[in-house]
């Protein structure tokens, strides 16, 4: 039986607060890791299983680099995004496309419409349709048939597990994480994704996110480049206001959020936070992880404030701000 994120093992991270009145409470696990590596604060289970979702994106985007394709700046970054399918971004994904000799066709994302207001309303009013482009993986889908191209693989069923390139990223995901993967699963744009500890996959971020892009080493040089390149184009990793973004352009982290409440987030200095929420929900996770690492004296607690009122955190009565999504008491 694998060892799952339960109830009885989680913590209060976040609540919310309406009128005085405590609405609702996010329970989940953290961890968070010093710039040396070493844990110094855990809440809940942090040895927990859980699937990593969108924050598995950097180390997939590393196995890519190391397996052959060519990117930087934009095309770098938007490989291990989550994007809203702005015209920005589903153009920098066809210039990768383009480059490689491919088209969109060969994206094996769904189609979808982008998670950007104004853009799909644009494209509503001149009658659009939902693309492959304008899915939010589409990035690193591209990103992967890259990989293909450049090693000589087959872009045909690229998606499979048992694809020269899946086993190729597991390989990554396993070197970085130290951890065997436990269970393989299906993620929504239809690639794998493995379960890890929480643990597991906040070290790895910490190794991705500490690396040089002047390293000796060959996955270090390309895990440098890859933050160097996000913190260097924060638009590209969600978009314009997401919380990802304001978080990059507030306090200069790395940072990856993931569908069902995951979250990582990488310091200026190092310092690292994984989270996880048990409910899925990840309204809150920006700010606890921002929170962690305030707490942890690696960015200024004016920083995150700063950062906390430009995130969608204030509860509203009638239009009136009454209340607010706040770190909980378990932190």
């Amino acid at each position: 039986m694998l060892e799952t994120l339960t109830v009885q093992e989680s913590v209060e991270l976040a609540v919310v607060e309406r009128s005085g009145f405590i609405e609702s409470r996010h329970a989940g696990a953290a961890v968070v890791l010093s710039a040396d590596g070493e844990v110094i604060a855990r809440h809940g289970n942090a040895d927990a299983l859980i699937l990593p979702r969108s924050s598995l994106k950097p180390l997939q985007a590393v196995a890519c680099i190391t397996a052959g394709a060519v990117l930087e700046g934009e095309q770098l970054a938007l490989s291990t995004a989550s994007h809203v399918g702005t015209d920005r971004h589903a153009n920098t994904v066809r210039d990768m496309l383009t480059e490689g000799g491919l088209t969109e066709d060969h994206l094996g994302c769904p189609p979808a419409w982008p998670s950007d207001t104004a853009t799909r309303d644009e494209m509503v009013r001149e009658h659009g349709e939902p693309a492959r482009v304008r899915m939010n993986c589409s990035g690193k889908h591209a990103a992967m048939l890259r990989a293909c191209v450049a090693t000589g693989w087959a872009t045909d069923g690229y998606l499979d597990a048992a694809h020269p390139l899946q086993a190729h990223i597991r390989d990554v995901i396993e070197r970085l994480t130290g951890e065997k993967v436990a269970h393989t699963a299906i993620d929504g744009c239809g690639a794998p994704v493995y379960a890890l500890t929480l643990t597991g996959l906040t070290r790895s971020i910490h190794r991705i996110g500490t690396a040089s892009d002047r390293s000796p080493f060959a996955l270090h040089r390309v895990a440098g480049s890859l933050v160097r390149a996000v913190r260097e184009n924060p638009w590209t990793i969600e978009g314009p206001g997401r919380p990802d973004t304001v978080a990059i352009e507030k306090l200069g982290v790395f940072t990856k959020g993931g569908a069902e409440g995951v979250m990582v987030m990488v310091a200026p200095n190092g310092t690292t936070v994984g989270l996880k929420m048990l409910d899925g929900a990840s309204r809150a996770s920006t700010i606890v992880a921002a929170t962690l690492l305030a707490r942890a004296g690696a960015v200024s607690e004016a920083d995150v404030a700063d950062l906390s009122a430009a995130l969608p955190l204030l509860v509203l009565g009638g239009g009136t701000e009454v209340g607010v999504i706040r770190p909980g008491a378990g932190l």
